[in-house]
């Protein structure tokens, strides 16, 4: 099904990680019209009970086949398996980061303790012939599927994303309102933090002024 905008041109995301934010962002994109190559560290084998809840418009793959067959992908792993993302399928392609630093998981990075690097800006490090824009991190999996409304209702939730491509951001912004929800352009990934774990921004449900806001008030460090 050919839809306006960002469906319209990219049909197929390759989704790198499963679990909560993975799932629900495939379970919209399907609905939505997409197809949906999804993929986990334990192999397809073990998404076969998610897939056939998705239906037709989805299918398990590994990491690298999910890159490769993607006109797009959406990295959602836990922060501290990003250099396990395949760099290469990426290679010129928009890759959308749904991460957020747990020190508790992921371990202590004290360039991301220290103010001196984001999230977002890892995996761009470690992608660096593809086009990382931040998305989807500070929401709760859960709303992604329920909670967006059509554009110009009143009081729409927005969300924020980042990147140092225009067009990775546009994309982002699409998407986001195909889902339902407007977007605050925060800039390049240098300013990503500002809706990083901890912060005003994060995981509130806010419009976008409200957000802009949160934004402002945010500190480097926390």
């Amino acid at each position: 099904m050919a839809r306006p905008g960002v469906a319209a041109r990219m049909t197929t995301i390759g989704i790198i990680g499963a679990g909560h934010i993975g799932s629900q962002v495939a379970r919209k994109a399907v609905e939505l019209g997409y197809d949906v190559v999804i993929s986990n560290s334990r192999g397809p084998e073990t998404l076969q009970g998610l897939v056939a809840e998705l239906g037709p418009k989805a299918r398990a793959a590994t990491s690298a086949e999910a890159a490769a067959v993607g006109d797009f992908a959406v990295v959602t792993v836990p922060l501290k398996n990003y250099k396990d993302i395949p760099a290469e399928p990426l290679a010129g392609k928009i890759v959308i980061d749904t991460n957020n630093y747990y020190w508790e998981r992921d371990g202590r990075i004290p360039a991301l303790d220290n103010g001196e690097s984001t999230t977002s800006g890892l995996l761009q490090e470690h992608l660096p012939e593809s086009k990382v824009a931040k998305g989807f991190n500070h929401i709760m999996a859960k709303d992604i599927a329920s909670d967006g409304t059509p554009a110009g209702t009143e009081n729409r939730r927005a969300l924020a994303t980042a990147s140092d491509y225009p067009e990775a951001a546009q994309l982002v912004t699409r998407l986001y309102d195909e889902f339902g929800f407007d977007t605050v352009d925060v800039g390049p990934l240098a300013e990503s933090w500002r809706v990083e774990r901890d912060r005003p921004a994060y995981v509130k449900r806010q419009t976008a002024a409200e957000l802009k806001d949160n934004l402002a008030k945010a500190t480097r460090t926390v």
